[in-house]
C-alpha cells in the first residue's frame, strides 16, 4: 500500500492480510481525500486537524492523514498484529510523533478519554459489525466533536443502517462493494 500524497507520498506501507482485516484500496483512500479538499460542503481540512480512526487496522487513513498534515492521529485497533504492523510502520516511516496508538476496543477508549475532542473521525469497522453504532452515538452524546468536524464512515455498499438519526449526511459514494459516507453529528434530540 502507498501513501498518495504529502510530505511521505510514494512511501509504502506494510500491511496484513487476514480475516480480520480489510485494509482501505487506495483507490477509495484516494477518493475520500479528495472530497475532503474539494467538496465545498465539507468545511474541514485535514491541515492541522485532531483525527480519530476507529478501528484502524494497519493505519493506512490516519497515516495517510498525517503525510497530509494533520496535527495528530489518534489510532483505535484492538487486533495486536494489526497494531503491531501500524506500529512498525509509523517507526519506519519516522511519523510516531504525530501519532496516538491504543489497542482497546473503541467504546472502552471512549470512556475513557471524554474530555477530548477531534474534527475527524473516520470509522472502518468490519463489514459484518454494526455495534460502531452505539459508538458513533456515544460521541455524539458526549460531544467529543469541534464545531467544524466531520464523519467518514466505510461500509458495505448493500449495507443499510439507519445513520439518520447520528449524523446528518452530506456526501455518499459508491465503490464496488463499497461505500463511503461523509456526514457531521446531527444536534437534534434523538
Amino acid at each position: 500500500m502507498r501513501i498518495i500524497s504529502g510530505f511521505l507520498k510514494g512511501k509504502f506501507i506494510d500491511f496484513v492480510k487476514n480475516s480480520k482485516t480489510r485494509p482501505l484500496k487506495d483507490s477509495v483512500k484516494e477518493n475520500i481525500f479528495n472530497i475532503l479538499k474539494h467538496s465545498n460542503l465539507i468545511n474541514v481540512k485535514i491541515e492541522d486537524s485532531k483525527i480519530l480512526d476507529l478501528y484502524s487496522g494497519i493505519g493506512s487513513f490516519g497515516i495517510e492523514s498525517i503525510s497530509r498534515g494533520a496535527k495528530k492521529v489518534t489510532f483505535l485497533e484492538k487486533d495486536k498484529f494489526a497494531l503491531e504492523i501500524l506500529q512498525e510502520n509509523l517507526n519506519k516511516l519516522s511519523i510516531s510523533e504525530k501519532a496516538e496508538l491504543y489497542n482497546l476496543e473503541v467504546e472502552v477508549y471512549l470512556k475513557k478519554n471524554k474530555k477530548k475532542k477531534f474534527d475527524i473521525f473516520f470509522f472502518d469497522p468490519p463489514f459484518a459489525d454494526n455495534s460502531f453504532l452505539k459508538n458513533l452515538n456515544y460521541i455524539k452524546i458526549n460531544n467529543l466533536f469541534n464545531k467544524k468536524h466531520i464523519v467518514i464512515i466505510h461500509r458495505e455498499r448493500e449495507r443499510d443502517e439507519n445513520l439518520d438519526k447520528y449524523i446528518k449526511n452530506i456526501i455518499t459514494k459508491f465503490y464496488g462493494r463499497s461505500k463511503i459516507i461523509f456526514g457531521k453529528f446531527n444536534l437534534e434530540k434523538s
